[in-house]
């Protein structure tokens, strides 16, 4: 149980590590923010595909290709009806609306709490790994997660900051969307240890929330600001390192 214990402080702690990091680069340009975003997109892309998807397959049995594909639908449906019903945010953020109309506070917080969104069931994920009993794909999907957690933490503070939020709040939303995933660490590793016949299924739930929130908000997020082509290759990049890492642990 330690090992997990240990991944979920982990993986929700690399956002707070990001948020910090965020805190010194207060005034980041859109296009570095989305050249570091989309890097973990790719790496995102990564874990979801080579440790959720291709795992699914595998532990899927007869009807492999079936559990895979619906629980990929599955996964990227529950998130977006999720998704619609995430209220905007501005009384947790501290800041009144109408104060603040010009700033576009609500469209800020509606994508920080797409991020906390996304971190259940990145955390689910990883205790699935876990709960799979595969200790070192466990540790490549977690060790995925927790490298894209760092960017994105970082991501999160400068806008918030400019939105006219606190450094107090803005850290501590920061440290909630790191908790969300701890929770979801926690809660995959014991849900698939109860009933491993879920296994299969679980892994391409799991997979199909990240490739939904990576096509949903986080490409047309690094998409928005001119910067295309480096985010691509950023993309790109991260997807690669991701993929040499799983070559070299597998």
């Amino acid at each position: 149980m330690n090992p997990v214990w240990l991944t979920a402080i982990g993986v929700g702690g690399a956002t707070v590590i990001g948020a910090i990091i965020g805190f010194c680069f207060k005034k980041m340009s859109h296009r570095f923010s989305d050249i570091i975003l989309s890097f973990a997109a790719g790496v995102m892309l990564a874990a979801a595909v080579l440790g959720l998807v291709l795992e699914s397959l595998e532990y899927g049995g007869r009807f492999a290709l079936a559990i895979t594909v619906a629980g990929i639908f599955a996964g990227a449906l529950c998130l977006n009806l999720v998704d619609k019903l995430v209220p905007h945010l501005h009384k947790l953020a501290g800041v009144e609306p109408e104060t603040h109309a010009d700033s576009k506070l609500g469209k800020v917080l509606l994508f920080v709490m797409a991020i906390a969104i996304h971190n259940l069931p990145e955390g689910i994920a990883a205790g699935v790994g876990f709960g799979s009993g595969n200790t070192s794909q466990a540790l490549v999907i977690a060790g995925g997660i927790a490298l894209q957690n760092i960017p994105e933490g970082m991501v999160i503070i400068a806008p918030m900051l400019a939105a006219g939020v606190s450094a107090k709040r803005t850290f501590a939303i920061a440290l909630f969307t790191g908790l969300v995933e701890v929770a979801g660490t926690l809660l995959g590793y014991f849900a698939v240890s109860v009933a491993s016949v879920i296994l299969p299924f679980a892994l391409s739930f799991a997979g199909g929330t990240m490739l939904y929130v990576i096509s949903d908000e986080m490409i047309p997020e690094t998409h928005a600001h001119g910067s295309e082509r480096a985010a691509t290759y950023a993309l790109l990049a991260g997807f690669c390192v991701m993929l040499i890492t799983d070559v070299l642990l597998g």
